[in-house]
This record gives C-alpha cells, sequence and structure tokens, in this order.
C-alpha cells in the first residue's frame, strides 16, 4: 500500500462507534479532521462551548474535531422527508443523507479526500441495513466516497481502498447489534473513556417526539427558539392560548433562563425554591395569573409557599398579583397539552 499525506472527514457522533472509526484510520497513517453536525434534536447543547469540547475531544481520543450546525436545513427537512420517520418522529435515514451529502460538500473546506462513518451493518433498523446503507451512498452523491471501517468487509470496496490509501485488511469487521466487539477493540486502542450506549436524538423518544409533531401541524412557519423551548420543562398551553414553559430542577431553570426571546414574560418566585417559568405567545392578564398559580402548585412543598410572591422578571417590569395555588386548573392546562 502506498501511503500519502490523506486526510479523512469523519461524521463524529461522540459515540464509541464514530470514535473507533476515526481511530482505525489514524493507525493507517491518515489523518482525521472529524465533524460533529447538531440540531436542536442532538448535540446542540455543545455549540455554548464549543472550544472546551474540542479540547475534551482531543485530550481524550487525538481526534481533532470542528462542530457544524445543521439547524435550519435540518427544521425544514423534518416537516416532509423523503423516506418517512421512523417508529417516532426520527427521519433517520432522511437526517443521514443530509449528513453525509453536507460533509461531501466540506471535502476541500477541510483539506479531505474521503469521508469516514461509525455505522456498523445491521446496528440499526432504520439507517443501518445494507440496502439503506447503500440509499444513503447513492442520494448524497457519495459514491466510492464513503468508507464505513467498521464493516468494510461486507460492503463494496470504495475509492480509498481501491487507490491503497486504506488498507482493507487491516480493518475490523464488526455486524449487528453485539456491542462485545467494539468494548475489547476500545481495550486494545486504549480507549476506556467514552460515552454508554443510549441517549442519542430526542426524535426516538415518544414524549417529546409528540410535541414536535404537534408542533409542526399547528405551525407554518418552524422557528428553532420553539423548537428549543418544546425539549425543555414541563409544558403548557394557558386556557387564554398562552404557552407556558417550566423547569423541573435548577438546571431547567437556568436553560428557560437562556432561552428567553424578546416578548417572552421571565416568572420566578421570590425567596422561595420552585420552577422558573417563561410565557411565549402572551395573550393576556388571566393567562399570567394562571402562570403564577401553576408556579406556586409545581413549587416545593412546605410552609410559606402560600404566600411566596411570583415575580415578573422580564417583559412587564411589575410584580405579578399574588395568585392562590389552583389545581384544577393545572390539570386542566395539562390535560389540554396533552391532548
Amino acid at each position: 500500500m502506498t501511503a500519502g499525506p490523506r486526510t479523512a472527514l469523519a461524521l463524529f457522533s461522540g459515540g464509541l462507534d464514530s470514535i473507533l472509526a476515526c481511530r482505525v484510520i489514524m493507525a493507517q497513517g491518515i489523518r482525521v479532521k472529524a465533524v460533529k453536525f447538531v440540531t436542536p434534536f442532538f448535540g446542540y447543547e455543545r455549540l455554548a462551548n464549543e472550544a472546551d469540547y474540542r479540547r475534551e475531544i482531543l485530550d481524550r481520543y487525538n481526534i481533532d474535531l470542528v462542530l457544524r450546525d445543521l439547524s435550519e436545513p435540518f427544521l425544514k427537512m423534518l416537516r416532509e422527508p423523503v423516506y418517512g420517520y421512523g417508529k417516532n418522529f426520527n427521519p433517520c435515514l432522511d437526517c443521514k443523507i443530509m449528513i453525509v451529502a453536507t460533509a461531501r460538500a466540506m471535502l476541500a473546506e477541510l483539506g479531505a479526500s474521503f469521508i469516514i462513518s461509525g455505522e456498523v451493518v445491521g446496528q440499526r433498523p432504520m439507517s443501518q441495513r445494507l440496502d439503506t446503507l447503500r440509499v444513503v451512498e447513492r442520494d448524497s452523491g457519495c459514491d466510492g466516497l464513503l468508507l464505513r471501517p467498521l464493516c468494510a468487509a461486507k460492503l463494496k470496496q470504495t475509492r480509498p481502498e481501491e487507490q491503497g490509501w486504506v488498507d482493507r485488511q487491516r480493518l475490523p469487521f464488526f455486524s449487528g447489534r453485539n456491542r462485545t466487539p467494539q468494548i475489547e477493540l476500545a481495550a486494545k486502542l486504549g480507549i476506556t473513556d467514552y460515552p454508554t450506549p443510549g441517549g442519542g436524538c430526542i426524535l426516538t423518544d415518544p414524549n417529546r417526539a409528540d410535541r414536535i409533531r404537534r408542533y409542526y401541524a399547528e405551525h407554518a412557519e418552524v422557528r428553532g427558539s420553539d423548537i428549543r423551548l418544546l425539549l425543555v420543562g414541563r409544558q403548557f398551553i394557558l386556557p387564554g392560548g398562552s404557552w407556558l414553559v417550566l423547569g423541573r430542577d435548577q438546571r431547567e431553570n437556568e436553560t428557560l433562563a437562556a432561552l428567553h426571546q424578546p416578548g417572552d414574560l421571565l416568572l420566578d418566585m421570590e425567596d422561595w425554591p420552585g420552577p422558573m417559568g417563561i410565557i411565549r405567545n402572551y395573550r393576556g392578564a388571566e393567562d399570567l395569573a394562571t402562570a403564577a398559580g401553576l408556579l406556586r402548585y409545581f413549587s416545593r412543598k412546605g410552609e410559606g409557599r402560600e404566600s411566596a410572591r411570583v415575580m415578573l422578571l422580564a417583559g412587564g417590569g411589575q410584580d405579578v398579583e399574588e395568585i392562590p395555588p389552583r389545581p384544577e386548573v393545572a390539570e386542566e392546562v395539562w390535560r389540554a397539552w396533552q391532548r
């Protein structure tokens, strides 16, 4: 095999398979530039601390990484994916095609000759079958350019293999859902600190996917800021039509404060532990009073809660009138959101 100063562009999810794909290609003397694509449904939180995340991946795995935000085209595609949805609202095949096509467009930018991914034949029922792997290559325009080093022996040879840049015989051969071979290879490579399987795309979660599906059905225009808010906390449509979101813990309270947009109302309880709330699409004082009651209702139980004041921190500038907790209102609006 003739070695050369080649660079591979790696599709990096952050999971063990993508880590291994990078490392086995690096072991053949090829530079790897990894790209982590993010949307509101996977990886978006990394954008807030991109430099730290890149440093972490470099320190842990010796992988050079960049982030790329795909939110806008992804949200457009999600309304009507060519290949439809999985079990929930997950357009896995269309998502993979978009990611690979975007990576192909980045090859010149990153000085790369081909693309690698951590896909394994048979690991995922929708997007990692032999036939769907082929669809991804075809529809992304990546015939011959997309090498899947963890299962290459079961697939047609790619240009990097035909040109002698990559030695197929030195690549592992994995298939199916059994993770033991990957774990054993990680140990051989000295990789011990990697994420456990699970998590991943929010659109595979039934509850949150149903929220997104309803949002798409009810809105002609999809806003990324709305989608991000939909993925946090307890969700309510108030009787007047306002949209209220309550944090369920301190982390979600901080997230809500960061998601606040001009025109939103931001509510918090004075001197009492409990949820923070955002009202979006505000429809009037009655909804504001209901929201204040819901903050009280979902606050920490204990003596003194009934007299804790709900404060309007942004969007109004005045204190909210004290509203007695009304459990029946909470139940009513919760049912309305779950319809």
